[in-house]
């Protein structure tokens, strides 16, 4: 959702918008590509923790960014699960704000307050997500004529997974994640997430994946049995072929699916590369109940919440 302030009619001067976290129902690492990326296959799904960014116009250029820790992510755990998080120019919300304006000859800057929610190093697309949200709300704030694919396609230039941001929608992945198809009627499930302090590098559970070329295909049928509300043929290939380097990598990755199944966790999946990992529930309350008991183990992050669209375009005022 993204609301705007207007300090005279047609002129927008700041804006606030909510930037999703996104789930891996699936990701298959088919092979790695003559350019170094992997080619991947992934159905993704936007679900209901976000973070937020406020951004206002600066007309003298500057671009300035704070960032506070709120939510599940205040106090202590701020200086674990998102003590990675940059306020320079090495964190995507700003290098997307300053490419748009490279690119698009914008002399304003902006100033940029970013409230996380969503723990980095989790796979859970947090700096993903910001960067988008950033390219869409500066391009309003801007009065660029910009279109969503237009903003995608440079999105890619900064990460392969940003473009499937501004789909709005649970999508297919494929490429190195810079192609995406959007895709309609996957359900509003309750899921359970949950992660451990410490984090996980992309690259080094990438370096460790042997490649799953045999499940070529399977995002497309897993999306046709939850369409379908076939929960039970679903959950077969809800499948990450990162999960077994991950929990490799990080024993606490291992000690959380481990403590998820002995939980009743239907069917518990590393998201990403990881670290955070997740379980669809049948209702609410079960996924009330599964965050309880992980909780009462002692894993520093659990958040029950709910898949949900998101659609970029769908603005409301202030």
């Amino acid at each position: 959702m993204m609301h705007q302030g207007s300090l005279q009619t047609g002129v927008i001067d700041q804006v606030v918008i909510d930037a999703p976290a996104k789930l891996n129902f699936s990701l298959a690492v088919l092979n790695r590509r003559h350019d170094g990326f992997h080619e991947i296959e992934s159905l993704m799904v936007p679900v209901s923790l976000y973070d937020r960014l406020h951004m206002q116009r600066c007309p003298d250029g500057e671009f300035s960014l704070e960032v506070i820790f709120a939510g599940r992510l205040a106090g202590e755990l701020s200086h674990s699960l998102a003590c990675d998080v940059p306020d320079d120019d090495r964190n995507l919300v700003l290098r997307a704000a300053r490419l748009l304006a490279e690119r698009a000859n914008v002399e304003a800057g902006l100033r940029i307050r970013l409230e996380k929610h969503i723990p980095s190093g989790a796979g859970l697309g947090g700096g993903s997500s910001d960067a988008a949200s950033t390219l869409f709300a500066a391009s309003k704030i801007w009065n660029l004529d910009w279109t969503k694919d237009q903003l995608a396609e440079l999105s890619a230039e900064l990460g392969s997974d940003i473009p499937w941001f501004f789909a709005g929608s649970a999508g297919l992945v494929h490429g190195r994640g810079e192609h995406v198809t959007p895709i309609d009627g996957i359900p509003a499930l309750d899921v359970v997430i949950a992660c451990p302090s410490d984090g996980l590098s992309t690259a080094k559970v990438y370096a460790a994946c042997e490649p799953d070329v045999q499940r070529r295909g399977e995002a497309a049928s897993l999306t046709r049995y939850l369409q379908e509300n076939s929960i039970r043929q679903a959950l077969p290939l809800m499948h990450n072929s990162l999960q077994q380097p991950a929990r490799t990598l990080a024993p606490s990755v291992d000690a959380l699916l481990s403590d998820m199944a002995k939980y009743d966790a239907l069917h518990p999946v590393l998201t990403g590369s990881g670290s955070a990992c997740f379980s669809i529930c049948r209702t609410a309350k079960e996924a009330s109940q599964l965050a309880a008991c992980l909780e009462s183990a002692g894993w520093p992050y659990v958040c029950p919440t709910r898949c949900a669209a998101r659609q970029m375009d769908k603005a409301c005022l202030e």
